[in-house]
């Protein structure tokens, strides 16, 4: 089974805290669009006789872009390809995109599952991080979309400058309120090269340090999964089989394919793995989308074990013991170090698997790290 991503580099504004590829002058949109079908025939040999179950646009802000340019590259992949009957088609869209009209034409169109980037509830928070949409938006657009799609989820941000818990609880059991199929949630990252980044360094914001950060996660946590969501990768929850089929098979290893600028591949062949990346310029990218890929690496069977254990403890599916002590180097010192991470309460273990526990989630790169490299 094959999943597809593609990446729409569209945005409005650049929000402060984003260091995605993005443009924000939409001149380019048609001759995007037009590059993306030249890239798709390119690479039509990697489509041809394969099954796509999840098809995923990303970006920037893809519902950002006319219906018609969404729904014309659905028919060419389709023409390529076989679609699971029951694929799950996704795509990531700003609160003030939407309209009952535009999510029913998304829906016909073939969307089966929204992501709405509310980030918050809080009009204070969505000021600091320079979203264009109200609090009344966000609410309206996801009582909709409720109705009309298979799976919606809401993304949510935590340890914005100046937050404090309360504001967070009541972020939660707004989102909660609405019983979305999906939640996602994220502790504000500041990223070198975004503008969250600068004003910090000027001084003119501060956000909350990590003690706090780890606060609101826990909080999360504990209010969400106590909903009876399943928390199945670090930043996300939800309800039975609700999970993101592209991003669950993105953190198991399964094979996928990248579109438009940016856009990064993983291709399982029967000897070998081997991940791409796309160039990072809408230029570049829309004048030779044929040579879009700029990065290609042949994964070593040392580096096929590592992302094995860093992604299976990353979505909690458990990480068998006796794999990690057959193919790392650290010989009884593995044993000791998961001595040391379960007394921490950072994992547990079960009939020869390792998980995360709630408070290991935290540091889930960090033990990834110890039980391989020690």
């Amino acid at each position: 089974m094959l999943t597809l991503y593609v990446h729409i580099p569209f945005c409005k504004v650049r929000c402060i805290y984003c260091d995605f590829f993005l443009v924000t002058n939409q001149i380019h949109i048609g001759a995007f669009f037009k590059a993306l079908s030249r890239e798709t025939t390119f690479r039509s040999a990697d489509l041809k006789g394969k099954m796509v179950g999840a098809i995923h646009f990303g970006g920037g802000t893809p519902s950002l872009v006319s219906m018609h340019y969404l729904a014309a590259w659905l028919d060419e992949i389709a023409a390529l390809c076989t679609f699971d009957p029951n694929i799950e088609i996704a795509l990531e869209a700003n609160p003030e995109d939407l309209c009952s009209k535009t999510m029913d034409e998304l829906r016909a169109i073939g969307i089966t599952r929204l992501s709405i980037g509310a980030q918050s509830f809080c009009a204070e928070k969505l000021s600091l991080l320079g979203r264009a949409h109200t609090v009344a938006e966000s609410q309206k657009v996801t009582a909709g979309a409720l109705q009309i799609f298979d799976s919606v989820s809401i993304d949510l941000i935590c340890g914005v400058p100046g937050e404090h818990l309360s504001m967070w609880e009541a972020d939660l059991a707004t989102a909660l309120a609405f019983r979305p199929h999906h939640l996602s949630v994220y502790m504000l990252s500041v990223e070198p090269k975004t503008i969250l980044y600068r004003k910090i360094k000027q001084g003119v914001l501060t956000v909350p340090d990590d003690a706090v950060q780890a606060t609101f996660y826990e909080k999360a946590i504990s209010e969400v999964t106590l909903n009876g969501y399943n928390h199945y990768e670090v930043s996300n929850f939800c309800l039975p089989g609700h999970h993101s089929r592209y991003n669950l098979a993105s953190w198991r290893r399964e094979p996928y394919l990248g579109f438009g600028p940016s856009a990064h591949s993983f291709l399982v062949y029967e000897k070998s793995e081997i991940r791409t990346a796309n160039v990072s310029s809408m230029t570049r990218y829309i004048a030779a989308p044929e040579n879009a890929v700029v990065f290609r690496e042949e994964l070593s069977d040392a580096e096929r074990f590592t992302e094995q254990v860093f992604l299976s403890l990353r979505i909690n599916s458990g990480l068998n013991v006796e794999f990690l002590r057959k193919e790392n180097k650290l010989g009884h010192h593995l044993s000791e170090n998961i001595d040391q991470l379960t007394e921490r309460g950072w994992i547990r273990q079960n009939a020869g698997l390792l998980y995360l526990t709630d408070k290991g989630f935290l540091f889930a790169d960090y033990i990834a790290g110890a039980l391989i490299f020690g």
